[in-house]
């Protein structure tokens, strides 16, 4: 048996940043994966660069029962912690659009920067663990026990193994199997940051798979209800790009997804045009504008082939609120194996915003994707991951089992 200060089970990036700060704490740290290395899901993020943080990060990019949840982790830990850190390992990074920080090299000098934070002597990774239980004590410690027999001990215990978006990396569903196990809630998962389906209804726009074109989206209802100005792509089975990505993660079932498919066009632009060029037809204004093939089916599917000229007021009105609110009705995502996170989980009204600890279980702590925050597309999730992280470790190095 092996005994340590701290249990973290998952090497992604919030298991490795937690383990490299409570490390340096001064805490003796056994971290424990499933797969065969650390930071998988670091190493494929941002085209194999790594979108590590965002500029803007802040309360407001993410999604959340309480949205007010991530607001004392997020204030600790900045954007500008994490850039200093990647400064001071020679780190070469890059802004591309909305705030979004990439290496200009490889997403590995981000797993590797992480593995060199963890003190040698403190951490000990362990990859190839399979779980086969978890128990506490009646002194409060942590038993962990692997299939193979081997066997963990320690007074704290952090669920680090994310969410079951990725499977084919690994993810599973284990963080809200073991908070069940420990009486915690869980806030139903669901896929997020993922490409809608569509229905025989919209067959039509399959046939521009692989097009994309700048949009504002909109999605969700009531307080979920939320709009994006990016690109959005078309696929084979529906939508993708990033607009539609990021209003996945507030979309349900049975709810529409409205698009403006020309965001800087004027209320009535139609009908200004068709003051100053009478005898243009609605497709060659589309073309100058869109791509043309989105053009050609937008106007197939509007049917206004004369010039604008001889079409009324009254239809051209009619156009113009279309495109500004097309309406499609997506029956699915293309679920966990597309997404890129996974929204829901270990449910915020359980955990410390100021530690990641459960109140129910004493030094049981959980961080990054696994707990019901969910970040916008581009980097938020990483900062959630470094935030969230960094908050844990500082309260294990203040717990009284020191």
């Amino acid at each position: 048996m092996t005994e340590t200060d701290v249990i973290i089970l998952g090497a992604g990036a919030a298991g490795l940043f937690a383990a490299g700060q409570a490390g340096q704490r001064g805490l003796r740290v056994a971290l424990l994966e499933k797969t065969d290395a650390p930071g998988k899901k670091i190493l494929i993020s941002g085209g194999g660069r790594c979108n590590f943080t965002n500029l803007g990060a802040g309360p407001g990019n993410y999604l959340s029962a309480n949205p007010h949840f991530a607001k004392s982790a997020l204030a600790r830990y900045s954007p500008a912690d994490f850039i200093a850190l990647v400064d001071k390992h020679g780190i070469a990074w890059h802004e591309k659009t909305l705030g979004q920080l990439f290496c200009d090299g490889s997403a590995k000098q981000i797993v590797a920067m992480l593995r060199d934070e963890c003190p040698a002597d403190r951490v000990s990774l362990t990859c190839d663990v399979e779980i086969s239980q978890v128990e506490r004590g009646d002194d409060g410690s942590f038993t962990v026990t692997a299939a193979d027999g081997r066997i963990w001990r320690a007074p704290a215990l952090v669920i680090a193994t994310g969410g079951p978006s990725i499977p084919k990396m690994g993810a599973s569903d284990f963080a809200y199997r073991l908070a069940r196990q420990f009486g915690l809630k869980v806030v139903e998962p669901r896929p997020a940051l993922v490409p809608l389906t569509l229905g025989d209804e919209d067959a039509l726009f399959r046939e521009l798979s692989g097009v994309a074109a700048p949009v504002l989206a909109r999605a969700g209802a009531g307080k979920r209800k939320t709009e994006f100005a990016e690109a959005a792509l078309f696929t084979h089975k529906g939508l993708s790009g990033p607009a539609i990505l990021q209003i996945s993660s507030y979309w349900r079932h049975g709810e529409e997804v409205g698009i403006t498919f020309l965001p800087d066009a004027a209320s009535d632009w139609l009908i200004a045009t068709k003051r100053d060029r009478p005898r243009t037809h609605l497709r060659t204004l589309l073309r100058e504008r869109l791509p043309d093939r989105v053009a050609d089916a937008l106007a197939d599917r509007l049917g206004l082939e004369r010039e604008i000229g001889n079409a009324s007021d009254k239809e051209l009105r009619a156009a113009q609120v279309q495109l500004a609110d097309w309406r499609f009705a997506p029956n699915g995502t293309e679920g966990l194996a597309k997404a890129e996170v996974t929204a829901g989980g270990i449910a915020t009204a359980e955990l410390s915003s100021r530690t990641m600890e459960a109140a129910k279980v004493p030094g049981l702590y959980a961080i990054g994707e696994a707990v019901d925050v969910t970040g916008w597309l581009g980097g938020y999730n990483f900062q959630w991951a470094w935030a969230s992280g960094f908050a844990c470790a500082e309260a294990l190095a203040a717990a009284s089992f020191r």
